[in-house]
């Protein structure tokens, strides 16, 4: 919790005013059961009305005084609590944003969001309500008790039985109760994972039919969270009848004692309606004090979720950077020397022992089937992963050394799914450089076959995009990610599977776009297409976590089984001999079965 109220140091005054004020308006409504029995001792006890409506007219006097010292503490509390989370959500996504993939992985995004949002928002509640009764509630409790001593020492004594009594009540059920919210929370993580996955995945779920078998998974898992809070509530409501029988069975001793001392004419009645307003009063602070205390112990354990997420430090830690004497002209433009890859927490390493040059300018292809290791090869080269054994080498430099910014500038990613963000299709191209002109723009549409439907969209590239693209095809949605990468103008362009929705004559008309485009771009093409890399200068042949082979089409067609078996699987024989022309059409050169194949 100390970590999380550093962001309380930039609202110091608030902080202070707050319970200041707090503690002035709990001062004047101290003196009210005083006003109270003078009333009724002098003014109603003499039949002097004049007395009556002037301690009336004190009393309103009192209560206007405290009303505008509690909108005052309302006032700054309120700033100090909505700056207090303001700080905390831009610190909590800031220091999320740099996590690696690996951290993400094994927090899990349905936590984060948790985090964000009700974890964040209970602490702020916590912090509103601290500043406002922390101090006043105890200030009461503790001020009628010295109050009541004024008036009768032997009556005060039951306030000093009683107030011990209920603090070990209130704070006995606070530490039964503050490891029971941490398992409301984590039920509520739950619910919002599948809440997020039911709603991302909802045309999925009705295409298979699986809105009933859903329905009774959040069922079971609200039901769940329900139980655990139903168990909370119950321990927690035993603190206001506990607290009220408290009171008042303290309330019929005082009356009990007082009303000895009022017939032996050691107090007067008036006095005795002091204390018991001073015990009334006890009561109404201690329940404000028990719900404070059930709000911080929801805040405290939402505290230690989210600094559990500030202790998640990044495993990708910044380069020490590279200067251009670092640079060798003759080395590579990329080179993997025995590189392995494990995830965190797997048994297995899903890539090992991986060995390639790529000298710039050229395209890769890299082809395999489902879970052998293409996605993970090549998110070591922007470093979403770091290798766990070997070096990735830029420019003969490791990738570990170039600040992770620099390095990222030099690599333009489009990944598996397509994402897109609400706003025009300018400001989502942008997203590859934010200075890029119109023209600059149009250039990477056309690149990426996007132009001709950008053009046709009302508004053109100021045509507005829906949350998550939804207002595009699928095919659509792909190129606008292909030409929000080439409008960066990467020295390395790796495309992980981003042309599995387009049709062959657009994926054909896309390669020779971009090899058109620079030739200087060196280009990692991720396919489960052989046509798609077949005209690549080098492919490689990923198997299992392994390089199953490393060459041109014609070379792997002689030398490479699992290579074979892909393209025998896919392509006829005619295709698999020979090589795609740049207009997508087939260039059949070799008439015969394709060498090797079984």
């Amino acid at each position: 919790m100390k970590g999380i109220l550093r962001y309380l140091k930039a609202y110091k005054k608030e902080s202070i005013l707050a319970p200041l004020f707090k503690m002035l308006e709990a001062c004047f409504e101290l003196f009210i059961p005083i006003v109270m029995a003078n009333i009724i001792d002098v003014g109603i006890a003499n039949d002097d009305m004049n007395y009556v409506l002037k301690m009336c007219l004190v009393m309103v006097a009192l209560g206007i005084i405290g009303l505008v010292c509690s909108l005052t503490a309302q006032f700054f509390s309120a700033k100090a609590a909505t700056g207090f989370g303001t700080a905390l959500r831009n610190d909590l996504f800031k220091h999320i944003s740099t996590l690696s993939y690996t951290e993400i992985d094994n927090i899990g995004t349905s936590t984060l969001l948790t985090r964000m949002t009700s974890d964040t928002n209970q602490i702020q509640t916590g912090v509103n309500l601290v500043l406002r009764l922390f101090l006043r509630s105890p200030f009461i409790v503790f001020g009628a008790m010295i109050m009541s001593f004024t008036i009768d020492v032997k009556s005060a004594m039951t306030f000093v039985v009683t107030i011990p009594l209920l603090s070990v009540v209130v704070f006995g059920i606070m530490l039964i109760s503050i490891p029971l919210f941490k398992k409301v929370q984590e039920r509520l993580d739950r619910v919002t994972l599948l809440t997020r996955e039911n709603l991302s995945g909802a045309r999925v779920i009705r295409a298979f039919n699986r809105q009933e078998k859903e329905i009774e998974e959040f069922d079971k898992a609200t039901d769940d969270l329900m139980g655990v809070q139903l168990f909370v509530g119950r321990i927690s409501a035993f603190l206001n009848p506990i607290t009220y029988v408290i009171i008042n069975l303290a309330t019929a001793l005082i009356i009990w004692i007082a009303g000895k001392q009022t017939d032996m004419g050691i107090i007067k009645q008036g006095q005795v309606v002091a204390l018991v307003n001073y015990m009334s009063q006890i009561l109404v602070e201690l329940v404000k004090l028990a719900n404070l205390i059930i709000n911080i112990t929801k805040s405290i354990a939402c505290a230690k979720r989210i600094n559990l997420v500030f202790e998640q430090q990044p495993s990708i830690e910044d380069g020490q950077g590279v200067n251009s004497d670092m640079v060798s002209s003759d080395a590579p433009k990329l080179q993997f020397k025995n590189v392995s890859l494990k995830y965190d927490r797997a048994k297995e390493p899903s890539l090992s022992n991986i060995n390639l040059t790529v000298p710039k300018g050229q395209t890769i292809g890299i082809i395999g089937g489902t879970g052998s290791g293409k996605s993970s090869f090549v998110n070591m080269i922007p470093r979403f992963y770091d290798a766990t054994e070997g070096e990735v080498l830029i420019d003969g430099i490791n990738v570990k050394n170039y600040p992770i910014q620099e390095l990222r500038m030099k690599v333009g990613v489009v990944p598996q799914k397509s994402v897109l963000f609400q706003g025009t299709i300018a400001e989502n191209i942008r997203w590859g450089r934010q200075d890029a002109t119109k023209e600059e723009i149009d250039e990477a549409l056309a690149v990426a076959q996007a132009k001709n439907f950008v053009d046709e969209k009302e508004g053109g590239i100021d045509f507005k995009i829906t949350q998550g693209g939804k207002n595009l095809s699928g095919g659509q949605k792909q190129r606008l990610t292909i030409a929000r990468a080439v409008v960066r103008k990467p020295e390395i362009l790796i495309l992980d599977d981003s042309a599995s929705a387009l049709d062959f004559a657009t994926d054909a008309a896309l390669r020779k776009a971009i090899r058109g485009y620079s030739e200087d771009m060196t280009v990692f093409i991720v396919s489960q297409r052989a046509s798609t890399i077949m005209n690549a200068d080098q492919i490689v042949v990923m198997d299992d976590g392994e390089i199953a082979g490393i060459g041109t089409h014609d070379e792997l067609l002689q030398s490479c089984e699992v290579y074979q078996e892909i393209c025998q699987s896919q392509l006829s024989a005619n295709e698999a001999g020979s090589k795609n022309t740049d207009d997508g059409a087939h260039n059949i050169v070799n008439k015969d079965a394709v060498t090797g194949m079984a």
